[in-house]
């Protein structure tokens, strides 16, 4: 069993202590050493070279956002994947750790079942947005001006029936594992019409897949949260 390496990246104590023994309960998950700011992280991640980074934003000094960047633009860095938590689900945090090149941004208030999950996704080069990191992306898409170039819904014919409702899932923010256990099928098996989606459309990530889903009209957002499933 391949073990992943986990650098922690938060500036209060407590919590690196507590997000430490949730990971350490999983076989497959070793946490390799925390930072308590951006700096630490950046040297940390030279030095230790983690799968992932589960990275804090809001730091003294070098906050998360500008951590995640240096990292993300370092080459010899690429096989150190970054996963923000964090209590600010903002959309402007959500669109700027995007930006920066982190694989995931979820909420601290996730369960012990749920990070774990998280950093097997992020390891597993997949993107992951909480379902409110979602909404936020969407409403940022929405607030834009004609939400930029909106893109021919005829480019969804590429896909068969089963990726588009998969496509469609993800848009309103699901895990793999949540659309598993609700269409009874495998996480492997939803990965696997995902990743084709992803493919088919050129979606360079989950999060670009979700932008997609909502220009060509495949799922339209609800009036209440900017996040409803469409038809």
């Amino acid at each position: 069993m391949t073990t992943l390496r986990v650098l922690l990246a938060d500036d209060q104590a407590l919590l690196r202590s507590a997000f430490r023994m949730l990971l350490d309960t999983a076989d497959d998950i070793t946490v390799v050493g925390e930072a308590a700011d951006g700096g630490e992280a950046v040297s940390l991640t030279r030095e230790l070279r983690p799968d992932v980074v589960v990275m804090d934003i809001r730091m003294p000094e070098v906050d998360g956002l500008t951590a995640t960047s240096r990292i993300a633009a370092d080459p010899e860095l690429r096989g150190s994947r970054i996963l923000i938590l964090t209590t600010y689900e903002t959309d402007e945090y959500v669109a700027q750790a995007l930006r920066a090149g982190a694989g995931g941004f979820i909420g601290k208030g996730i369960g012990a079942g749920e990070l774990v999950d998280a950093v097997r996704t992020i390891a597993a080069g997949d993107t992951l947005l909480s379902p409110a990191a979602t909404r936020s992306l969407v409403a940022r898409f929405l607030a834009t001006p004609d939400g930029a170039p909106r893109n021919n819904p005829e480019r969804l014919a590429v896909l068969t029936p089963r990726e588009r409702e998969m496509v469609a899932l993800v848009a309103t923010g699901l895990s793999n594992q949540e659309i598993a256990e609700q269409m009874f099928l495998s996480p492997f098996t939803v990965r696997a019409h995902v990743q084709r989606a992803m493919t088919k459309l050129e979606a360079r990530d989950r999060a670009q897949l979700v932008v997609i889903a909502y220009r060509t009209g495949l799922v339209r957002a609800a009036p209440d949260d900017g996040a409803g499933h469409g038809a």
